[in-house]
């Protein structure tokens, strides 16, 4: 439950720290002293949009603490660990939320920073909020659904699951079929050209790297003429009497000299072989060279032809050949699969089938199991309403057929009558705000039992009721406390008196014409006061006091029986 709520600078709030307990509490005051900012403060710190101009004027933020003490095997628990947040299940859970005037807020959960997302996930087990506008989510039957499915719990939550998981590969079959149908339309435009694209390619019978050899090769036989001259000329230059024969004769002095002074010339001498040798055999290669230079037109016409037709190729498909060959495997794969195209539309067409027929199967599983909750849910509705004072009531939950869906093949629509002997028919048509309300906190009565959530927000869920109608609802919230934690806004008394504990909200101006609310818990004798305020409006009399005394002690009798 929620123990403590601490808010600073949130609207006309400027400094507010209540303490809470178990039961039942209302917050009572005028109209527009604050009493709304109390639960958009709570609605903030379980993960709430907020804005800057939620700031009390002239602040730089506003922040939020909130405390919740919750038992050790609370779902909430389970969450933050799956989302890394350390938390001691012994302890208290401190959420604080802070808004900047920038624009940006920060959040935390037990000292860690948290995302608005995290936060909310967070927040969902810990408070639900019913607002004056919840009401309308009764109107929306998508949400109805949601509801009959959360009510059936545990009988339809693993059948739910595998239908989810299957339903996925239908979708995931489904799109693969049309994507492959549209693929097959736009392809048969391109199969005549991916043949002769493809008959193109392979007819050239490119190699890589073909054309770099070939450009080689064409280089070479080009300059046949100027190669050979150039070599000829440095073999006899090399060969001839100003190279070996040169080198030779000096060889032929220095060995002359070497016979009777070694010392000095002799590495000079070795030397001079080596030179000899190497130049000897530079001289052989450039012969070999010169002579295996080719002089063939008929060859060069050739490569010349060649080159043009991988130029060609290159201007269409790519900038290499490595490129041209990767663009033909492309297109043959494409090519191959608009081939079998036909094929495999058959085999997704009847997989989708399967798929569509064992999805039917699981989701006729779902529609019994929903309409045995169906029926639970809408007696125990009637019985709740029957206790708010709507004791005629008709309630249904009427389940109609769709075509497959994540959710299955059903639909689901409240309905109602609230007259004998008229038909149920949709919300919409039949109820009016008082007995939307009624049949919402109906609602909220059977699903307190069934969620978890330790704290339940109303904020002036008694509107447009009156009389017994609204002591009815003041009792349902005080039984509803016995599950959970409840807080209620409330002008009405009856209402109030039912508490276990209330708060009145006080707007004051300060000597610096700043307005400012405070929230104080009520002792028994203020309670008395405010009761009668409620009661006697500007005036209060002893005899309203002596009224708000005698609603309270009535209120303890009905909370005690």
């Amino acid at each position: 439950m929620l123990r403590e709520l601490t808010i600073h600078n949130l609207a006309v709030i400027e400094n507010v720290s209540a303490s809470f307990h178990d039961g039942f509490h209302v917050l009572t005051g005028e109209t527009g002293a604050g009493k709304s900012i109390v639960i958009d403060a709570l609605t903030l710190a379980a993960g709430g949009r907020g804005s800057a101009e939620m700031i009390r004027h002239g602040c730089d933020k506003a922040d939020i603490e909130a405390v919740f003490d919750l038992p050790s095997d609370h779902p909430v628990w389970e969450t933050l660990g799956r989302l890394g947040i350390e938390a001691n299940r012994e302890e208290t859970l401190l959420i604080r939320r802070e808004l900047l005037s920038h624009g940006k807020s920060t959040a935390r959960i037990n000292g860690q920073s948290v995302t608005l997302t995290m936060l909310k996930e967070a927040g969902e087990h810990l408070v639900n909020i019913h607002g004056q506008h919840e009401h309308q989510s009764l109107l929306k039957t998508e949400k109805h659904l949601e509801w009959l499915d959360l009510f059936a719990g545990e009988e339809i939550r693993e059948e739910k699951a595998a239908y989810r998981q299957l339903y996925q590969q239908y979708i995931g079959v489904c799109r693969e079929r049309r994507e492959l149908e549209e693929r097959s339309r736009q392809g048969m435009q391109m199969v005549d050209l991916y043949r002769f694209q493809l008959e193109e390619i392979s007819a050239a019978r490119l190699k890589p790297g073909e054309d770099e050899s070939l450009a080689d090769e064409r280089r070479k036989l080009a300059h046949a003429e100027k190669l050979a001259e150039s070599a000829t000329e440095a073999y006899d230059l090399l060969y001839g009497t100003k190279g070996l024969v040169a080198l030779s004769r000096s060889l032929s002095r220095l060995q002359d000299i070497v016979k009777f002074d070694s010392g000095v010339l002799q590495p000079l001498l070795e030397q001079l072989q080596s030179a000899y040798y190497s130049a000897e055999d530079a001289a052989f290669q450039l012969r070999d060279y010169k002579e295996s230079i080719e002089f063939n037109p008929e060859r060069l016409a050739k490569i010349e032809q060649r080159l043009d037709v991988i130029h060609g190729l290159k201007r269409k498909y790519g900038e290499t050949i490595e490129d041209i060959l990767n663009y033909r495997a492309k297109i043959q794969a494409e090519a191959d699969q608009l081939d079998n195209s036909e094929e495999l539309l058959e085999k997704l067409t009847e997989r989708e089938a399967q798929l569509a027929a064992e999805l039917y199967e699981r989701a006729e599983k779902l529609s019994l199991a929903r309409r045995n909750a169906a029926r639970v849910l809408a007696k125990q509705i009637e019985q709740e309403l029957a206790e708010l004072q709507m004791e005629r009531s008709v309630f249904e939950v009427k389940l109609g057929a769709t075509e497959l869906s994540a959710t299955g093949t059903d639909t689901a629509e409240f309905i109602l009558s609230t007259n004998p002997g008229e038909p149920p028919k949709p919300l919409a048509k039949i109820a009016s705000g008082g007995e939307m309300s009624r049949v919402m906190l109906a609602l909220k009565a059977i699903f307190a039992r069934i969620d978890e959530i330790p704290v339940l927000v109303f904020d002036e869920v008694d509107t447009g009721v009156s009389g017994r109608a609204a002591q009815a609802i003041a009792e349902k919230l005080s039984l509803l406390s016995s599950h959970c934690q409840v807080f209620a806004i409330t002008h009405l008394p009856q209402v109030a008196c039912m508490a276990d504990r209330q708060y009145e909200i006080r707007k004051q101006v300060n000597e610096q014409s700043r307005t400012r609310t405070s929230v104080t818990q009520l002792s028994p004798e203020q309670r008395i006061e405010e009761l009668a305020r409620m009661l006697g409006g500007v005036e209060v009399t002893e005899k309203t006091r002596h009224h708000a005394q005698e609603m309270l002690s009535l209120a303890d009798i009905r909370k005690n029986a």
